[in-house]
C-alpha cells in the first residue's frame, strides 16, 4: 500500500484542494486511533525479562532505517560487550507468528517477514507477534539484549532503552495521526516515553524535536561497498525507494532503469520476468536492496546484485554510554 499524497509534509500540489476536505472527514477516526493508542499503552503491564530490552522504534507508518539501525547496533552491541545480542521483529506479512528463531536455510520471507529474514544472514534474529511471549522466550533461550525491531506503541514486554528513529526528509507527513496522516501517535506523547533520538539523512530534522528534551543523534546510511563496473537497472520496494536510486546515482552508477514498487511487497512470478526482461532490453544487471533481495525465491536471486549498507552516527560514543547503563549481567533466567 502507497502513503496518500496528503500525508507528506509538503503536499503534492494534485492534492491540495482534495487534502483539506479528507484531513476535516478522516479528523474522528484519527482521534479514535489516537485514543485507542494512548489507552492501550497507558493500561497495559508491560511484562519483564531478564534480558535487556532496547526498542527502536518510530512514530509514523511506513520505513524509515529501523532495521538498519538496528543491525549496526547489534553488531556493536555484540563486539563491545560480548553478550548474546538478538533482534526481535514482528514478522510483518509473515505466515508464522512465532515465537522463534529465524533460520535463512528454511525460512523464507513469507514465513517471518522480509526484515527478519534480512537480519537472519548476519546473525540471530526472532520474530513473535506476542511481544512479550517472545521477549521470554529469547530469554529463556539465553539472550542477553533484545533489540525490538519496531515496537514502541506494544506495552507487552518492559523496555529498559527506547531509541526513536526519524527520517528526516519524511520527517512526520502532516503532523496528523493515521488515517489522516502517518503519524501512530501525537509527536510529543511517542517522544515522552523515549529515552533518544536517532535522524537519518540529511534534511533538516522536524522543529518539533527541539520541544522534546531527549537527546538528538543524527546518522546517515552509507554504501558500505561499491557495486562491480557495469550497466544496471534498480528496483526497490522500501519505504523510500527514491533513496536507493538517489544513492546508486551519487555512487556514479549507469542505472538505466529504476523501477519503484510498494514497502513490503510481494514479488510476483510477472514482477519478475518484467525486470528480468527490462534488464535483458537494457543490456545490464538487475540491482536491488538487501532486504528485496530476501523477498526473491532462492532460484530467483542468481546475478543480482545488492547494495551493503551501513550507518554512521555522530556522538555514537554518547549513545554507546546510554546503551552500556541497561546492559544486564549475564544470566539466563527470566524475572
Amino acid at each position: 500500500m502507497r502513503e496518500p499524497r496528503f500525508w507528506a509534509r509538503d503536499v503534492d500540489p494534485k492534492s491540495r484542494e482534495a487534502a483539506p476536505l479528507l484531513r476535516f472527514l478522516l479528523s474522528p477516526v484519527a482521534w479514535a486511533y489516537a485514543t485507542a493508542t494512548r489507552r492501550k499503552i497507558a493500561r497495559a503491564t508491560p511484562h519483564n525479562v531478564h534480558a535487556s530490552v532496547i526498542c527502536i522504534g518510530n512514530l509514523t507508518a511506513g520505513g524509515v532505517g529501523k532495521s538498519t539501525v538496528v543491525a549496526a547496533l547489534r553488531a556493536q552491541i555484540q563486539t563491545t560487550y560480548s553478550v548474546r545480542v538478538a533482534p526481535l521483529s514482528r514478522g510483518y506479512k509473515g505466515k508464522l507468528s512465532g515465537p522463534l528463531q529465524v533460520d535463512p536455510e528454511t525460512h523464507t520471507a513469507s514465513d517471518v517477514g522480509d526484515e527478519p529474514l534480512m537480519l537472519s544472514a548476519s546473525g540471530e534474529a526472532w520474530i513473535g507477534a506476542d511481544r512479550a511471549a517472545a521477549g521470554r522466550a529469547m530469554s529463556d533461550a539465553g539472550g542477553d539484549v533484545i533489540l525490538m525491531d519496531d515496537g514502541h506503541q506494544n506495552p507487552g514486554l518492559a523496555k529498559d532503552l527506547s531509541l526513536i528513529v526519524v527520517d528526516s526528509a519524511m520527517g512526520f507527513g502532516n503532523g496528523f495521526v493515521i488515517p489522516k496522516g502517518p503519524l501512530r501517535e501525537p509527536v510529543l506523547e511517542g517522544l515522552a516515553r523515549a529515552d533518544a533520538i536517532i535522524v537519518l539523512g540529511d534534511a533538516n530534522p522536524p522543529a518539533i524535536l527541539h520541544d522534546s528534551d531527549r537527546p538528538i543523534f543524527k546518522g546517515k546510511v552509507v554504501p558500505a561497498s561499491a557495486p562491480p563496473p557495469g550497466a544496471y537497472v534498480a528496483f526497490a520496494g522500501i519505504g523510500r525507494p527514491e533513496k536507493f536510486f538517489d544513492t546508486l546515482n551519487a555512487l556514479d552508477v549507469d542505472v538505466r532503469d529504476a523501477v519503484p514498487f510498494p514497502d513490503h511487497h510481494t514479488f510476483s512470478v510477472g514482477d519478475y520476468r518484467y525486470l528480468r526482461q527490462l534488464a535483458a532490453d537494457h543490456d545490464a544487471r538487475l540491482i536491488t536492496t538487501e532486504k528485496d533481495l530476501a523477498r526473491l525465491q532462492q532460484s530467483e536471486r542468481a546475478d543480482i546484485a545488492t547494495l551493503p549498507i551501513r550507518i554512521q552516527i555522530e556522538r555514537f560514543e554518547a549513545l554507546d554510554k546510554m546503551i552500556a547503563n541497561v546492559i544486564k549481567p549475564s544470566g539466563h533466567e527470566s524475572d
